[in-house]
């Protein structure tokens, strides 16, 4: 199946730099370009997205006034914010308003690709440094809660992968260290998602620094 891409940015250079990434690959195809909030809003209904690719600062409507316009006429669209600042105050908003993943713009190739394939399937991509201060800040707000036992079905893959996403690593860097293809990687990670009855790959990570298993990433 192949993904439908939006790309959002008011720079023109960003958006046709993105294009040809996406048209790099044979599962992504960029069925449209928009360069401000309003004009996103209006192509999701015209060309119907399974993806946008979102910036934030931008003229007029901003990528967060976007993306909430976007989700409450089409829930199923995936809105994954690209942007330059990767602070807490534009990583909440955005997710307030219902993206499912946030990169910061010096993401690598693969990893833009691999965040738009994750979001078309129904997960949530972050880039290593946004998912490790999520989960910091998740741990702390959820200290108080009492671990439960791990399971004893997960197989010794299995913690491995664990591990490395409670370091904060992306399923591409996992599968790079642990010398694997990214198909394995993921198929692990959504098993270990429903062993451990976690919602999001957050919470995943959440559980494996709860629980001691998180690696230390070097």
């Amino acid at each position: 199946m192949t993904i439908r891409v939006l790309l959002v940015d008011d720079q023109q250079l960003v958006r046709a730099g993105l294009r040809m990434l996406c048209e790099s690959t044979e599962d992504i195809a960029v069925v449209g370009e928009a360069a401000g909030g309003a004009d996103a809003v209006r192509l999701v209904h015209s060309a119907g997205p399974d993806v946008v690719l979102m910036d934030l600062r931008m003229p007029g409507m901003d990528g967060t006034a976007a993306t909430a316009r976007i989700l409450a006429d089409r829930p199923a669209t995936r809105v994954v914010v690209l942007t330059t600042f990767d602070d807490d105050d534009h990583l909440y908003p955005a997710l307030a308003a219902g993206a499912c993943g946030f990169l910061a713009k010096d993401a690598t190739p693969g990893e833009l690709l691999d965040a738009v394939r994750q979001a078309a399937a129904g997960g949530s991509p972050f880039s290593g440094p946004v998912l490790r201060r999520l989960v910091g800040q998740a741990t702390t707000a959820w200290r108080a809660e009492r671990p439960a036992a791990v399971p004893p079905a997960l197989t010794q893959r299995e913690r491995e992968v664990l591990a490395w996403v409670g370091a904060g690593l992306s399923n591409a860097e996992i599968a790079a260290r642990m010398h694997v293809g990214l198909t394995t990687v993921k198929t692990h990670v959504g098993s270990l998602m429903r062993k451990t009855e976690s919602p999001s790959r957050v919470r995943l990570a959440v559980f494996a620094v709860q629980h001691g298993l998180a690696a230390d990433r070097p």
